[in-house]
């Protein structure tokens, strides 16, 4: 009888633990509705909204959204949009003064982060306590798929020249698809002073010098179905830029 209060107990904790996904879009028309779908389908049972920052996208993105609140209803989709481009890390903060939720999510709106890895986000924090979890291309079951071998040394190095430089504890320190506890999500986004590409290592080796703990989940990073790639030289050189700041302020 006991067990079974206890079992009760644990699913009305679990229960009344509640998740903000944030996702950034920024002409993601073809992509928005999809992820959305995605999203409910592989949280049945967990209490989340989706908010969505997007950045004064011209193709439309913000009138799906509108219509997928028509659908799922504005209080488990909020569009919280921004008159134009302002910048990956300005976007997580955007949303995160907007968030209910005890822990957030951050994933990208173009699919490649499938949103099937978020059970194992979850049971992974619970199963830790972790503070953070992030996913990893890096290690066993993790991988990518859709890249040409250019871009895929290119990644690599990027995160092998970073582990050399700044011995961060984690796998994958250009990941952007993590699951933060609430707070410490706003901690770091106070402290870190990056925007691009770079506020996503920043953000990491900051939680590890602050003492945070880190757990990873392996995931297949895919490459965007619809849509170009953001990723251009001059976020390559911004990220250069970068880790020689986070070299000697870290």
């Amino acid at each position: 009888m006991e067990e079974r209060r206890d079992e009760l107990q644990t699913k009305k904790k679990e229960k009344e633990t509640k998740y903000s996904i944030i996702v950034p879009t920024y002409n993601e028309r073809l992509n928005i509705a999809l992820i959305t779908y995605l999203i409910f389908k592989h949280l049945r049972d967990v209490d989340f909204e989706v908010i969505v920052v997007d950045d004064g996208s011209p193709d439309g993105t913000q009138d799906i959204v509108k219509q997928l609140q028509q659908v799922y209803g504005e209080d488990r989709i909020l569009l919280r949009a921004r008159p134009r481009k302002l910048g990956l890390g300005t976007a997580y903060y955007h949303g995160l003064k907007h968030a209910t939720g005890d822990f957030v999510v951050i994933m990208d709106a173009d699919l490649s982060h499938h949103p099937k890895y978020l059970p194992s986000f979850i049971r992974k924090q619970k199963e830790t306590g972790a503070n953070i979890v992030t996913g990893t291309r890096y290690v066993k079951n993790g991988g990518v798929h859709g890249w040409n071998l250019m871009r895929k040394l290119t990644s690599r190095g990027a995160n092998v020249l970073a582990q050399t430089l700044l011995w961060p504890g984690v796998s994958d320190l250009t990941g952007s698809f993590r699951l933060y506890e609430r707070s410490v999500l706003e901690d770091l986004v106070t402290s870190c002073v990056s925007k691009g590409y770079v506020f996503q290592m920043e953000m990491i080796v900051r939680a590890t010098r602050k003492g945070y703990r880190v757990e990873e989940v392996p995931i297949t990073f895919v490459d965007r179905v619809f849509g170009s790639s953001k990723l251009g030289g001059s976020e390559i050189v911004e990220y250069l830029k970068g880790l020689v700041y986070l070299l000697f302020t870290t």
